[in-house]
């Protein structure tokens, strides 16, 4: 099966969501954001603080590339923001937009001191920045699920669309 790539705000529920289709598929997941502490040997407010972000958003596009051989990744809430790396990940399999409302990502992310978004925004600009990504993960995206609902239905749901997907749309 092609890579899935899910995506979508801070807390969306990409992580949780992919340990789920992990079990249900068969195939491994991975989470980017502690893949990329793990390879750089860095928590990811120090590369924001050592590098900035833009750094930080090459670093998400290099490891997406390596992990486009069958696997599940949960990226970062800005790593599809990047047109180049939306596209490849669209090459490499197929990304899943999980567009869970404001309120319920930010319920899940306010005070998270390992979000260096989170901590240095007022939960204004976290939604001025969510509505903005919104635009850009409907474009970025293979496809959109509903985040709003129960986890199961949301993994059920990806999970049909990544056998329609493999079955049709060019998977193997």
């Amino acid at each position: 099966m092609k890579s899935i790539y899910l995506c979508g705000f801070m807390g969306c529920g990409k992580s949780h969501i992919g340990r789920l289709l992990s079990g249900i598929l068969g195939m491994p997941l991975t989470d980017l954001d502690k893949y990329i502490v793990n390879a750089e040997k860095m928590q990811i407010p120090e590369i924001f603080e050592k590098f900035g972000e833009p750094h930080f958003r090459a670093l998400e596009a290099k490891y997406i590339r390596e992990l486009s051989d069958g696997n599940i990744v949960a990226t970062g809430g800005g790593a599809l923001i990047n047109d180049e790396t939306a596209k490849f990940a669209r090459e490499a399999g197929m990304s899943v937009y999980i567009r869970t409302s404001f309120e319920i990502c930010y319920r899940r992310i306010k005070g998270d001191t390992n979000r260096p978004l989170v901590m240095n925004n007022t939960p204004e600009a976290l939604r001025e920045l969510y509505d903005k990504r919104d635009v850009i993960y409907r474009k970025n995206s293979t496809f959109m699920v509903n985040g709003n609902t129960r986890d199961v239905v949301i993994a059920g749901e990806i999970v049909k669309l990544a056998r329609y997907f493999n079955a049709n749309l060019g998977g193997n």
